[in-house]
């Protein structure tokens, strides 16, 4: 049986070595994931254009888009694709840091430099890099709560 860790990075080998020993294997592309209550997910597993596997710092993401069955993580250094559903980034992500503004994009906090009101109880929100993105309705009362607006 395999397994995904989320743990502290400073744990994560020890932890490796331990399971191993137990016969439980570590592969970031297993469905069930392993993880420490407060450790929230600090690097991030993805693929970047070669398809090599890399693991990000979440604190370098800007924000998170989904389109059909593809994720893609926008980062400082680049764009890089995810193999997990926006829907589990969105429970691994610290909740302090990370909020989910549409059916398809999760932003961070950090990164969030200008909040513009909209139209129908909407925000469009500019990123660090420029990029703009839209709160929509849905989620209007969360993100007002989030940033104490």
């Amino acid at each position: 049986m395999k397994f995904r860790l989320n743990v502290r990075r400073e744990r994560e080998e020890a932890l490796t070595k331990e399971l191993a020993r137990h016969g439980i294997g570590i592969d970031d592309s297993a469905d069930l994931i392993l993880s420490e209550a407060d450790a929230g997910l600090t690097h991030l597993p993805v693929r970047d254009t070669r398809g090599e596997r890399l693991h990000i710092p979440a604190d370098s993401i800007l924000f998170i888009e989904s389109y059909g069955h593809d994720v893609d993580v926008h980062t400082t250094d680049g764009i890089y694709a995810s193999q997990d559903r926006i829907y589990q980034l969105e429970q691994r992500l610290d909740p302090k840091e990370f909020l989910r503004v549409s059916q398809s994009v999760i932003v961070s906090r950090r990164h969030v430099k200008k909040i513009r009101p909209s139209l129908s109880m909407k925000f469009v929100l500019t990123l660090s890099d420029g990029t703009l993105v839209d709160v929509t309705r849905s989620y209007y009362g969360a993100f007002k709560d989030f940033f104490g607006i």
